[in-house]
C-alpha cells in the first residue's frame, strides 16, 4: 500500500465491457503535499495497479515540492534565492521551465502575474498570523525586491539570475498546476488514462471515467452548476479560504505586484485551460486584472476560458 497514504476510497462503478476497455474500478487517494491534500481518483483494473501508479504519481509531486517550496530551505527554489544578485545558477529542467511559464505570463499580463512578489508574500503572511497590517516601509523596502523582468533566463544553459539581492521567488501561483500535469504525465506512464488529480483549487483531468463524456466538476464561478471536462486543467484562485480581517478590511493571500497591497476587492476566477501550468497562473491573473486586460491576457492562450466572479469589498 501507500507508504503515508491517508484516504482510500474504493467503489464499484459501471464495467464497460465494450471490446476497447478493460473492466475498470475507481479508486481514491489522497496525501498531503505542497501545503494542502493532493487527491487522486483513478480508474483502473485493480487495486494493486491503482497503488503503483499512484505511489508513482504521489513521489512525482513530493519530488517538485522539494524542488520548488518557498517553505523549506534546502529547496532548489530556496537555493536559487539565496543566491539572488549573483551569478547566473544552473537549475534543473523543471525549475525552468515553471519559470519560463511565470516570465511569459508575466509579460503578457503587463506584470500583474508575478513570482518575484516573494518579498512583499513574506509580509502578508506575516500579517495573518500577528493580525497587523505591513508597516509602509516595509512594503516599499520589498517592492524594490519585486519585479518579473529582474529575472534572467538563459535557455541555452538552463540558468538563472536574480538580479538583486534579497530577491525571493513564491511559486505558489504555479507550482501545484505543473504538479498535477507532472502527477497525469506519470499516471499515463503506469497505463492510467481516466484520471482526476486535484490539489487545492487545481485540477487537471485526463480521459472520461467509463460511460461518460468527461468528469463533472462544479464551477462556481459559472453558476455553481456541474460542467464536464476530459484532457483538460481547471484552476480556481481567490480568498475564499486564506484571507484575514485587519480593521474591519478583509485581504486576499494574493498580493497586488504594483502596489505591494494583499487584495481587498474578493474578485474570485476560474480558468479552463489545455495544461496546469496554463491554468494555475491565468486564474491567478484573472483576479488582478480588469475586464478588459483579462481578455487580452486570454486571447495569448488558444481555447483557454475563465469564469470571474467580482464579489462585495467587506469593510
Amino acid at each position: 500500500m501507500l507508504g503515508c497514504l491517508l484516504t482510500l476510497i474504493v467503489a464499484t462503478v459501471p464495467r464497460d465491457f465494450s471490446p476497447r476497455h478493460e473492466a475498470l474500478t475507481r479508486f481514491t487517494y489522497t496525501e498531503y503535499h505542497m501545503g494542502v491534500d493532493a487527491r487522486l481518483v483513478v480508474y483502473a483494473k485493480d487495486e494493486n495497479a491503482a497503488v503503483d501508479a499512484c505511489t508513482a504519481a504521489f513521489a512525482r509531486i513530493a519530488q517538485l515540492d522539494s524542488m520548488m517550496s518557498d517553505y523549506r530551505e534546502d529547496s532548489e527554489l530556496m537555493k536559487l534565492c539565496n543566491q539572488a544578485g549573483g551569478p547566473p545558477v544552473r537549475v534543473s529542467p523543471e525549475l525552468f521551465l515553471v519559470l519560463r511559464r511565470a516570465r511569459e505570463i508575466s509579460e503578457r499580463s503587463n506584470g500583474e502575474f508575478d513570482v518575484t512578489v516573494g518579498p512583499l508574500v513574506q509580509l502578508w503572511r506575516k500579517a495573518r498570523k500577528t493580525g497587523v497590517l505591513p508597516a509602509p516601509d516595509e512594503i516599499a523596502k520589498a517592492r524594490k525586491l519585486t519585479g518579473w523582468g529582474m529575472i534572467h533566463l538563459d535557455p541555452r544553459d538552463h540558468t538563472v539570475r536574480l538580479e538583486r539581492k534579497g530577491m525571493r521567488l513564491d511559486l505558489g501561483g504555479i507550482a501545484k498546476g505543473y504538479a498535477d500535469d507532472e502527477a497525469q504525465r506519470v499516471l499515463k506512464q503506469h497505463g492510467i488514462t481516466r484520471a482526476l488529480v486535484e490539489m487545492g483549487g487545481d485540477i487537471v483531468v485526463s480521459g472520461a471515467p467509463p460511460g461518460k463524456k468527461g468528469w463533472d466538476i462544479a464551477v462556481p464561478n459559472a453558476g455553481g452548476a456541474d460542467m464536464t471536462f476530459a484532457n483538460q486543467a481547471i484552476s480556481t484562485s481567490g480568498d475564499t479560504e486564506q484571507f484575514v480581517i485587519i480593521g474591519g478590511t478583509r485581504y486576499s493571500h494574493v498580493v497586488d505586484p504594483r502596489t505591494g497591497m494583499a487584495l481587498t476587492s474578493r474578485v474570485q476566477a476560474t480558468v479552463v485551460a489545455r495544461d496546469g501550468l496554463t491554468a494555475d497562473p491565468l486564474s491567478t491573473a484573472m483576479t488582478l486584472l480588469d475586464k478588459s486586460g483579462r481578455g487580452r491576457l486570454l486571447k495569448s492562450y488558444a481555447g483557454a476560458k475563465a469564469y470571474v466572479r467580482v464579489l462585495r469589498t467587506i469593510r
